[in-house]
């Protein structure tokens, strides 16, 4: 049967193995969103799912591929629906997604005439995507989509497809073999990459001469927990998760000491002041002022994205490959480590900070409820296999503070982009893909208030389809971009300026239940944990809207002179939460220092 480009467009993104789009509509894509609907009509079509805004389309795309593993696809119209999915995009490439876009464009004559909504596409998507192209006649069609799905995958980055409004009507037919025609195929290839065994013997060499061996493990890591685990376990190494990285290894690892950085963990922090080897396995971890001293470690580096091997510290030996090919033929060639000391160390810190990190939730402020108690109780209730999403700003920091995944659980956020409002897409991408699990978003006013408030919209029109319609949102409730707030006053030694600052305060809880659905306030810290057994005892869709201190710090595990000195020249320069921040932040590095000596005396005790 004859089919036009649009309608072989749809066929062919179903060979790929597509079977959910996230789409906005526009004159500019129309007759490929036509055939969306007349596919669906004739049960031939892919899942359509409209959310509020273009953005939301390329984030919950860019989720997809992050909690499937598959390409995410995202479709707009052209001009301002194609600039709205930048942001989405963007994210997509700076954490390594696959994302394929089908974006509208003005008719072929239009383009370079300056005719509304015609706009240099091409340049625009360049510098974001891996593959940008313009289909230009129905000949060109198959190898464009075929070359945008391979080169998404096989990079790891978004590709984007322009259709003119012309072409997408224009009849299509099999290619014939003729001079400048391509005929492709859809077939998926392997990325299951294994560099020579003389550079796996290298890595083994290195390996086995430390004795005190680190991993940081990435999202690049993911389906290979076992393997790292294995592997861990036969170096007698310890483990830190970057925290896109968090689900790879589980919470009960006892030498897995979670996060590195500002919002890591001190056991991380000390395994990297004394580790001798250092292993980064499908990591593009950023923040290299926490990574070992220059020549302090040996240091091996396992990723697919090339360009990214050895640019975060001097490694000896950089592997191109799939971690978990990489990791299978290695661990043949580890010797068993006898010597557990460095392990054991490790795991006894862990337990320390846990304990310090209990202390830390159990705080009670008089401005607000501790956010960290909010997250605390959420982890002591996850249910299995549950996901949980987290948005830029100080919930990134609770929840690399506060959050265990444990086997089968998964968590993500937007990593290097760390793009406010992310949380919630990322919440309802995770719904359409796993409909049967339990979800946690957890999100701060002014993320919520940016699109998060459009998207209880979207649940509440998509609420049908989830077998299990649980999906929880936790509103860290603050009036207050806190992150920013404090970002400026350790950074840049400037006081809280309110302008720029302050969120408009509004009903959360209230807004849920004129949506209906179940609200519930947390104003008070020994309400969080009744908080989240009544919404786990739900079976639909909760906003937990709790009302927290935006003076809390988010404290590092480690304060330096500079965090400290910028932290009281914003004081000192009349920051209006002053005082506050003075308290609340006394009251924190109390309990931290009363934690640590606690821990000093259990760590006696127990050698007694």
């Amino acid at each position: 049967m004859a089919m036009n480009v649009s309608e072989f467009i749809i066929q062919r993104i179903k060979e790929w193995g597509v079977s959910r789009v996230f789409g906005f509509p526009g004159d500019g894509i129309g007759e490929m969103d036509g055939m969306l609907g007349k596919a669906e009509r004739e049960g031939k079509g892919v899942e359509y799912i409209r959310p509020t805004h273009e953005e939301i389309c390329s984030l919950m795309a860019t989720a997809h591929a992050k909690f499937t593993g598959e390409v995410g696809v995202c479709i707009a119209t052209s001009g301002p629906g194609a600039f709205h999915m930048l942001n989405g995009l963007y994210d997509a490439q700076m954490d390594n997604q696959p994302v394929v876009a089908i974006i509208g464009q003005q008719g072929l004559a239009s383009l370079g005439t300056f005719v509304q909504q015609e706009n240099n596409l091409e340049r625009v998507f360049a510098d974001m995507a891996c593959y940008v192209q313009t289909i230009v006649s129905p000949d060109q069609a198959q190898a464009v989509i075929d070359t945008a799905f391979r080169t998404a995958r096989l990079r790891l980055q978004p590709a984007v497809v322009i259709l003119p409004h012309d072409v997408q009507a224009m009849k299509w037919s099999e290619p014939e073999p003729e001079n400048w025609v391509s005929r492709s195929s859809a077939v998926a290839p392997s990325t299951a990459i294994t560099p020579p065994l003389s550079e796996i013997v290298k890595m083994a060499e290195i390996i086995n001469a430390g004795s005190k061996v680190s991993f940081i493990v990435g999202h690049g890591a993911r389906g290979a927990t076992d393997e790292v685990l294995e592997a861990a376990d036969l170096a007698g190494a310890g483990i830190i998760t970057a925290l896109r990285g968090k689900q790879v290894v589980p919470s009960d690892i006892p030498w897995h000491t979670q996060q590195l950085g500002l919002l890591g963990s001190k056991p991380s922090l000390d395994q990297m002041k004394d580790c001798d080897t250092l292993v980064l396995l499908g990591s593009n971890y950023p923040y290299g002022q926490f990574l070992p001293a220059t020549g302090q470690a040996r240091a091996v580096q396992v990723d697919l994205k090339p360009e990214q091997l050895g640019i975060r510290y001097p490694t000896e030996l950089n592997l191109w490959g799939d971690v978990k090919a990489v990791l299978q033929a290695l661990i043949p060639l580890l010797a068993r480590a006898e010597d557990r000391s460095w392990q054991e160390k490790i795991a006894a810190d862990m337990v320390d900070w846990e304990r310090e990190m209990h202390d830390q939730a159990m705080i009670g402020y008089d401005d607000g409820v501790n956010p960290r108690r909010v997250f605390h109780e959420l982890n002591q209730r996850l249910p299995e296999n549950a996901i949980v999403t987290c948005d830029a700003g100080t919930t990134a920091d609770w929840y690399g503070h506060h959050i265990r995944l444990r086997r089968g659980m998964m968590g993500d956020l937007s990593g290097r982009l760390a793009t406010m409002l992310a949380a919630m897409p990322y919440a309802t991408a995770a719904k359409f893909a796993f409909p049967d699990r339990t979800v946690v978003c957890t999100i701060g006013d002014g993320a919520f208030q940016m699109l998060g408030m459009n998207e209880l919209i979207t649940v509440k029109k998509y609420l049908a389809k989830w077998s299990n319609k649980q999906l929880i949102i936790a509103i860290m409730h603050n009036d207050d971009l806190a992150q920013v707030s404090w970002e400026m006053r350790t950074e840049d030694g400037n006081p809280l300026w309110r302008g720029s600052q302050d969120v408009e305060t509004m009903d959360y809880a209230g807004y849920a239940e004129l949506l209906g659905f179940k609200g519930i306030k947390v104003t008070k810290d020994d309400q969080a944990a009744a908080a989240w057994d009544e919404a786990f005892a739900h079976p639909g869709v909760t906003v937990i809207d709790a009302y927290v201190s935006r003076n809390v710090p988010p404290l590092p595990p480690h304060i330096t002179a500079e965090y400290a000195i910028n932290t009281a020249k914003a004081l000192l320069k009349g920051d209006p939460m002053g005082l506050n921040v003075i308290k609340d932040s006394a009251t924190a590095m109390a309990v931290e220092g009363i934690g640590r000596v606690k821990n000093a005396l259990h760590r006696r005790d127990d050698e007694k």
